[in-house]
């Protein structure tokens, strides 16, 4: 799986769905690529699971600036601070975003399922996902917040059993 590719996936779908669902543009930042989960941020970070036969981790970070804003312009009321609503929309542009993404792997990669997303919010918190696997992140600009979007995909272990089953089968 090619990396430019996978940021290509990413930016299309962001900016659809800031375009879509909020009528905001995104500038894009560049992408980075390493094996680094999102960083510690104050705000907020959404996170959901891919599964078939590549699976991994799609997150949505903001700051809590960002994320008032986004929920703001998506439910058409202003909030002044980070409450039920305002998870509950990162938790959907999450599931939008990374939902296109997973449409778009799909067409080459076989289905995919995608979990509920879990939304986190607070200060100084860092996530992790166990083992060492790249990550990409695509950093994005919009009404001066910034945001990212990560993505860590691997092979999944059906796959490398259907693959190992497949090599016996032809030895014998």
């Amino acid at each position: 799986m090619q990396h430019e590719n996978l940021v290509g996936m990413i930016r299309k779908s962001a900016h659809e769905v800031f375009e879509t669902m909020l009528d905001l543009a995104l500038t894009d930042g560049e992408a980075a690529f390493g094996q680094a989960a999102p960083s510690p941020i104050d705000g907020v970070v959404s996170i959901i699971g891919l599964a078939g036969r590549w699976v991994g981790t799609g997150a949505f970070s903001v700051s809590t600036d960002g994320a008032r804003m986004i929920a703001s312009r998506m439910l058409m009321q202003e909030y002044s601070a980070v409450d039920d609503d305002v998870l509950d929309a990162l938790g959907e542009i999450t599931n939008m975003i990374i939902g296109n993404v997973k449409t778009s792997l799909e067409e080459e990669y076989g289905p995919m399922g995608l979990s509920i997303p879990t939304v986190v919010y607070g200060h100084n918190f860092t996530t992790r996902s166990v083992g060492r696997n790249e990550w990409i992140v695509v950093p994005f600009l919009c009404q001066g917040a910034s945001m990212e979007v990560h993505l860590c995909l691997v092979q999944g272990a059906e796959s490398h059993h259907s693959a190992r089953q497949t090599a016996i089968l032809s030895m014998q």
